[in-house]
């Protein structure tokens, strides 16, 4: 994935030299674009042979603007995340639980994002740091607002993307 997003930000380059940004910063936004359409094609792709394409999308579309809000770990191989991503994206997707389990979920990942979010976001945004109480506000309500649509796909997918803001310590 970095070879393909490299090529892209050299023609870019060599296009338009006069472009304020460097081949390295070209690359690594054109990476984070190429993930993103890799894992939806992929995840598209899986969702018509398992017939939920709808809950697919619920979830791709859910994860990311949570994502957006609380921030998350982010795996360091762009075509690992793309398999990893996809693999769990579609899991996500043929989940099917009863009301009560469903309300779980809400409370349980509405609890992570009110003590873990937002996470890892400090290198990749430009909203300032004072902001960032208002971030973990947004994601709580959010994840909270499925208490009135009660979203398997939301639900799960909501749930997996606070579970990602938990920083890992290593020894």
């Amino acid at each position: 994935m970095n070879l393909i997003a490299h090529s892209l930000a050299v023609k870019i380059k060599s296009i338009v030299p006069e472009h304020p940004r460097s081949v390295e910063v070209l690359r690594y936004s054109i990476s984070f674009l190429l993930n993103a359409f890799f894992t939806t094609l992929f995840t598209f792709i899986v969702s018509l042979t398992t017939g939920r394409v709808v809950e697919a999308i619920i979830v791709m579309c859910g994860f990311a603007f949570l994502r957006q809000l609380s921030g998350g770990y982010h795996l360091k191989s762009g075509s690992l995340c793309i398999l990893v991503t996809t693999v769990i994206f579609t899991l996500l997707s043929l989940l099917s639980f009863e009301r009560h389990i469903t309300y779980i979920l809400i409370i349980a990942a509405a609890v992570l994002a009110l003590i873990y979010a937002p996470s890892g976001i400090e290198k990749q945004t430009r909203i300032p740091t004072k902001y960032f109480p208002l971030l973990k506000i947004a994601t709580v309500v959010v994840v909270l607002l499925n208490i009135f649509f009660l979203s398997n796909s939301i639900a799960a997918a909501f749930f997996f993307q606070c579970l990602t803001l938990i920083k890992v310590r290593r020894s």
